[in-house]
């Protein structure tokens, strides 16, 4: 078995409205997140962020701003044996990605079933993920028209 790597990127989409992309797990249910993904083995976070980008939403990622923030956090049971067996927390990397208001998204269907554009602070309550939320916050400006928070 090839184990993942416990290192990974989150990715914040926003727009001109203020609004910040966020997608719904196949598995589990009901799990809302930005984009994000696991750095396969070699590969930066820089360029595991580019790939998500195209693989979880077609996007390009002209214009990703790495944030040079990082959060460790605890790799939860029911992802736990993706890993390896001495690994016990995950190293996430920060970006994000302003795009023009009624940009076209195409979810992968295998990892997602919907997606939804959500005013920043109503974005941040649906996240499942604490670190998630934090980005968001932190990372998103208020209301229509800005892009950098």
């Amino acid at each position: 078995m090839v184990f993942k790597r416990p290192e990974s990127v989150l990715v914040v989409v926003h727009d001109d409205a203020g609004r910040v992309l966020l997608l719904r797990r196949r598995t589990p249910a009901d799990f809302w997140q930005s984009v994000t993904g696991s750095l396969e083995w070699g590969e930066s976070p820089v360029q595991a962020a580019r790939r998500e980008l195209e693989e979880e939403t077609g996007l390009s990622a002209d214009g990703l701003v790495n944030l040079h923030r990082q959060v460790r956090f605890p790799i939860v049971p029911p992802w736990r044996e993706r890993y390896p067996p001495d690994a016990h927390e995950n190293l996430e990397h920060h970006f994000t990605l302003w795009v023009p208001e009624g940009v076209t998204v195409r979810i992968s269907p295998h990892e997602h079933v919907e997606y939804r554009w959500l005013p920043r602070d109503e974005a941040a309550r649906w996240v499942t993920s604490w670190t998630n939320a934090e980005a968001i916050l932190d990372h998103v400006p208020k209301g229509p028209g800005a892009r950098d928070a």
